[in-house]
């Protein structure tokens, strides 16, 4: 028996396939509307963060200049500073917590792409992205021609950069901390770079277990769960002990 439309109901649910691609096509606009939305609103809190950050640099140039860099100017300098700091971790969480959306609406989309193939098989050859939902689709996805580094990928991504900029900033406070106590130039750069390397190290940590909590239902190979950890980890592990070099 036919629908109206001359599809053929699922003999199991007695859903036509023309209004399952439907809902499956409705879902997959909803995602990408979600995901672009996501992408366009962190990019501006970066904005925002860079734009305030730079405004009360320049401020405190100016101060410095007019106080004659006195012990006021280094209270004043040491509050700036951490007020910066606050922010720019604030704004930290939220690039984390984009990236991991942004995942995730990658993987939905493939489970959908899983779900177009299931409907009509012969259409996976076409399908430049994967249709399967763990860590080697994902890695397709995201890079379909092939030719990237993954240690690029994470290099040149918005968590490494907001993390480098915060740790630049908590390398300073360090040093104009430590500067207070007589230490000199030389101490102060040091300490600085101490305090701001072992941050990035840390935040670099936090990649690690991605896809910890992932249980794929349309994995590209047997235990590929366990594989995509390993692989994860290792690539950050990589990539935040020679990012910065």
């Amino acid at each position: 028996m036919s629908t109206q439309d001359g599809s053929t109901p699922n003999e199991a649910d007695g859903v036509p396939p023309s209004v399952r691609a439907q809902l499956l096509a409705t879902e997959h606009w909803s995602l990408l509307a979600s995901r672009s939305t996501t992408q366009a609103e962190v990019l501006t809190r970066i904005s925002m963060f860079l734009m305030f950050t730079s405004a009360s640099l320049v401020s405190l140039a100016l101060v410095g200049q007019a106080t004659r860099f006195s012990d006021m100017f280094m209270v004043l300098a040491g509050v700036v500073l951490f007020v910066d700091i606050v922010i720019g971790c604030l704004t930290q969480v939220r690039v984390f917590n984009v990236a991991y959306e942004d995942l995730m609406y990658v993987l939905a989309m493939n489970r959908l792409r899983a779900a177009y193939v299931d409907l009509d098989p012969g259409i996976a050859r076409y399908f430049m992205t994967s249709a399967h939902d763990d860590l080697p689709a994902s890695v397709q996805t995201y890079d379909f021609l092939g030719s990237r580094n993954p240690l690029s990928h994470v290099a040149g991504s918005s968590m490494t950069f907001i993390s480098t900029a915060n740790s630049a900033l908590i390398a300073i406070m360090a040093g104009l901390l430590t500067s207070l106590f007589g230490t000199g130039v030389a101490g102060a750069a040091a300490e600085g770079a101490v305090f701001g390397g072992f941050f990035h190290r840390f935040v670099g940590l936090r990649l690690q277990d991605v896809y910890g909590s992932l249980a794929p239902i349309h994995a590209c190979v047997p235990h590929a769960q366990a594989k995509s950890l390993s692989l994860v980890r290792a690539v950050c592990r990589e990539a935040f002990s020679r990012w910065p070099p």
